[in-house]
């Protein structure tokens, strides 16, 4: 069905209009996915803090708008007073020097981790990627059980993230649901996508399952709209109720179906695309 004709509502979603969160907490709110999921959240919460080391827009109704770096462990303790769940979007998106790479998402996702469990925080949506697992043939079809072989450093950092979550969850029960994010665009952009493509209004609906599922443990689900080829598996998380409503379809005549590729070339192989023979960025 299009996005813009499955608006949620208070008849399809009850809880919606109950706003059962006191506050919510977005991370990572001036970035591209966070901008999408920031007024969604104030349909489920009284209250919504947003935070990024960006200048964000200013605070409109129920908001608290908090500049913060991730590195930096007292900011972050700060933040984390008086929220029940976090969304964490928050940290560098794409491949970058492995420097930058340890202060956002790695000593950032420390420091907001430490602070979860300091302040009580019982469920964290942490935003992963799909290039965890970007060097894994595109003939093949993985699930959230599959190691992981990341495609980048950026992957590599996602890959701490979840095994971080999966150290606070079983050492302390703070439940997490890791979104192995495809690509989250108002379209696909190109061939990959078609396969990878996550609509606005998917996302948003991930996010809200991840959050309103009654129990999650630690869980991985990819995100990924309902696309005709498929190269993940979402059997183990439907305990979440994810059903993608949006799919790549519509878009796939602008992308015909190319010759054979260079059966060498690595971004032909492997899931990961183009990331799998980018250099190896280093400063």
């Amino acid at each position: 069905m299009p996005a813009e004709n499955r608006r949620d509502d208070s008849m399809q979603h009850p809880e919606r209009a109950a706003r059962p969160f006191r506050r919510l907490l977005l991370t990572g709110a001036a970035g591209g996915l966070g901008k999408v999921l920031r007024p969604a959240l104030r349909e489920w919460s009284e209250t919504v803090r947003v935070s990024d080391i960006a200048r964000m827009e200013p605070a409109g109704d129920g908001e608290e708008v908090v500049q913060a770096d991730l590195a930096d462990r007292a900011a972050v303790e700060h933040l984390l007073a008086g929220v029940d769940a976090v969304i964490h979007f928050g940290g560098i998106s794409l491949d970058a020097p492995f420097d930058e790479l340890v202060q956002a998402n790695i000593l950032g996702l420390y420091n907001l981790y430490r602070a979860v469990h300091r302040h009580g925080v019982r469920r964290v949506i942490y935003a992963s990627s799909s290039h965890v697992v970007g060097y894994y043939r595109r003939s093949e079809v993985i699930d959230s059980e599959a190691p992981p072989r990341p495609d980048s450093l950026y992957g590599v950092s996602k890959c701490f993230g979840e095994a971080l979550s999966r150290y606070y969850f079983d050492r302390f029960g703070i439940e997490c649901v890791c979104l192995r994010i495809g690509s989250s665009f108002p379209e696909p952009r190109d061939p990959r996508m078609l396969v990878t493509y996550l609509s606005y209004a998917d996302l948003i609906e991930l996010v809200r399952c991840a959050l309103f599922a009654p129990r999650v443990d630690h869980s991985i689900v990819y995100g990924v709209s309902d696309n005709a080829v498929r190269w993940w598996d979402n059997a183990k998380a439907a305990h979440l109720g994810f059903h993608p409503g949006d799919s790549s379809r519509p878009f796939a005549h602008r992308f015909p179906a190319a010759p054979p590729g260079d059966d060498e070339d690595p971004a032909s192989i492997y899931q990961g695309g183009a990331w799998v023979r980018a250099s190896p960025i280093e400063k």
